[in-house]
């Protein structure tokens, strides 16, 4: 029996929407795709350099009704949260970064009426800016109205950001927030594809779940897996053809509570101020030792321990402060609310373009009215070959090489 006209028509019909679909869902998976790649590529700029702002313990609230603490009295009338807005602005103007990273304490959740409307107003500098920007939690962003697990649900969904709730390979790992980003080599360089410097982000936790154990929490074995495996995947892929290296890429490491390690530091060994004690985890759950055997991290940025902006250097690797940021935290009269800038800067190839990561340099910037820079220091810097060191071992001394 031959086929009706209109039968043929509604099959066409019916090809054509099947058709339409298909190629709609296709540009869906490549947008999809296309998005997370640009989500998360980071790439040192065309000068070769590439910066991150750090901004710790911003402790907002429900902005303009939020009071300042620790201020002059000079300074009260009128000061809320709406200063913190005021200085991250300044500080994104005046230093122009490649990323801005946020160390916890984002929020203050006692004082926080609404847990997510108080996240888009502390993180509303950045994504007005149009910088990618990176969270981790700390110990007061879950006490408001949402979980640590809803908090950083909420951050990975807003604009602008790298954040991410967790690696998609590790179901089990404690926390949320634990993530890694590599930044790429310059354009225009033999190491465009290649990840040459790599950054770490941590959940440190909040407060200590083990009845017999008190005081804050702590990064868990789980954590430190990942971190181990994490970094020695990118270890064998700077080194892989094309374009191998000799070397290590540096990594950087971001977190909120600082290790017990950081008690190691006295006067004579660190730049920066320690005005109040370490308030690191009663236990030492062995995160320094685990960064040690990895031997591709370079500093430490943490923040929590508002007035101290220290960084000390431990067995190669440096463990920094921030400083207080955020005026609804804690602080100290009369001490300048502070932000840590980190430069990571790449060599000129006597050929011509640009290669490894040759040095890692930070500073301070204060909350004045000059922005004054302080603190300047060397984190880190690439040598050639290492250093010989003559070392005392059971009374015999024994010639080491020391590798940057």
């Amino acid at each position: 029996m031959a086929q009706q006209p209109w039968k043929k028509k509604q099959c066409y019909s019916m090809a054509a929407v099947v058709l339409l679909l298909a190629f709609c869902f296709s540009w869906i998976l490549v947008s999809v795709d296309a998005a997370s790649d640009q989500r998360n590529q980071l790439r040192f700029s065309e000068d070769g350099h590439f910066k991150i702002l750090q901004v710790a313990d911003m402790h907002f609230a429900d902005g303009k009704s939020t009071p300042c603490l620790n201020v002059l009295p000079s300074q009260i009338p009128g000061c809320s949260d709406l200063n913190t807005s005021a200085f991250i602005h300044r500080m994104i103007e005046a230093e122009k970064p490649h990323l801005i990273v946020f160390t916890g304490d984002n929020i203050f959740g006692f004082d926080a009426t609404d847990a997510a409307a108080s996240m888009n107003a502390a993180f509303a500098p950045a994504i007005s800016s149009n910088i990618p920007w990176a969270a981790v939690l700390g110990n007061h962003d879950q006490e408001s109205t949402l979980s640590r697990e809803g908090v950083m649900k909420h951050i990975v969904e807003m604009k602008h950001t790298v954040s991410q709730l967790n690696p998609p390979e590790f179901e089990d790992i404690d926390g949320f927030g634990n993530y890694n980003l590599e930044v790429s080599g310059a354009e225009g360089s033999s190491l465009y594809n290649k990840s040459v410097l790599n950054l770490y982000f941590l959940d440190s936790g909040d407060y200590s779940t083990v009845s017999t154990i008190y005081g804050y929490g702590w990064i868990k074995p789980s954590q430190q897996y990942w971190f181990q495996r994490t970094s020695k995947k990118l270890r064998k892929a700077y080194i892989r053809n094309p374009d191998g290296q000799k070397s290590v890429a540096p990594g950087l490491v971001y977190f909120h509570i600082p290790l017990p390690e950081f008690a190691s530091f006295d006067s004579s060994n660190f730049t920066g101020v320690k005005q109040e004690g370490i308030s690191s985890p009663t236990v030492n759950s062995g995160f320094f030792t685990a960064m040690l055997e990895a031997g591709d991290v370079k500093a430490v940025f943490t923040g929590h321990d508002h007035i101290n902006d220290f960084c000390g250097k431990l067995i190669n690797i440096n463990l920094c402060y921030a400083g207080g940021f955020g005026y609804h935290a804690y602080g100290k009269a009369g001490w300048a609310r502070r932000a840590r800038v980190v430069l990571a800067t790449l060599e000129k190839r006597e050929q011509g373009g640009w290669g490894e990561v040759k040095y890692i340099k930070t500073w301070k910037r204060l909350d004045d009215k000059d922005l004054t820079t302080i603190d300047s220091q060397v984190l880190w810097s690439r040598s050639s070959g290492g250093s010989r060191r003559k070392k005392n071992i059971g009374g015999a001394l024994v010639v080491t090489k020391h590798l940057p």
